[in-house]
C-alpha cells in the first residue's frame, strides 16, 4: 500500500526563511515534526550550553569584553553547523516534496550547499576569530562580538560559496 502523500505546496524559500528564524521551524513547516523537534532541542541545549544568548545581550549593550569571555566556544561552535544545517535541509525538502505532490522524480541535485557551507565556515571563523577586531583593528570595535562578526563573515562567505556554486554548475 502506497504513503498517503501532502498534495500542499511547500515553498522551499518559505521554508529557508522559517529556518533561517530558529533552527528545525523550517522543518515543522515541511511537516518534519520529529526531526524539527530533535533540530530544536539541539539548538536550545547549544544555545544553552554556549551561553549564546548572554552574549548576544552583552554584544547589544556593547559589553563586547563580556560578550566575548561568556561564551562557552566548545560549545558555540557547534550552532553554525546546526543553523547551516536546518536551512539547508528545510530548502532542500520542500523541493523534494514539491516534485513527489507532482508524481515526479525528484532532481539528484541539492541546491544552496555552497551557500551553506560558506554560512558555517564563515560563522565558525567569525565566531572564533572576533577577538582579534578588538585586540587589532579599532574602527571595527563593533565586530568583536562573536555574534555580530560570526553573522556578518558567515554571511560573506555563505554568498561566496553560492557564487562559487553558482559558477562551477554553468561550466
Amino acid at each position: 500500500m502506497k504513503a498517503k502523500q501532502n498534495n500542499e505546496y511547500k515553498s522551499p524559500v518559505a521554508a529557508l526563511l522559517w529556518s533561517v528564524t530558529m533552527v528545525g521551524f523550517g522543518q515543522f513547516y515541511n511537516g518534519q515534526y520529529i526531526f524539527g523537534f530533535m533540530l530544536l532541542v539541539s539548538e536550545f541545549a547549544v544555545n544553552i550550553l554556549s551561553n549564546l544568548n548572554l552574549s548576544i545581550h552583552h554584544s547589544f549593550h556593547g559589553d563586547l569584553i563580556t560578550a566575548h569571555d561568556i561564551v562557552n566556544y566548545q560549545w558555540g561552535l557547534f550552532y553554525p553547523s546546526l543553523y547551516g544545517f536546518s536551512i539547508w535541509q528545510a530548502y532542500n525538502k520542500a523541493l523534494v516534496m514539491n516534485y513527489q505532490r507532482k508524481e515526479k522524480e525528484p532532481p539528484e541535485k541539492v541546491y544552496l550547499t555552497g551557500f551553506c557551507i560558506g554560512l558555517v565556515v564563515g560563522m565558525n571563523f567569525g565566531v572564533y576569530w572576533h577577538h582579534h577586531f578588538l585586540d587589532n583593528i579599532p574602527f571595527f570595535k563593533a565586530l568583536s562580538s562573536p555574534v555580530f562578526n560570526g553573522l556578518l563573515i558567515g554571511i560573506i562567505l555563505g554568498f561566496v560559496g553560492h557564487l562559487i556554486e553558482k559558477q562551477k554548475t554553468k561550466g
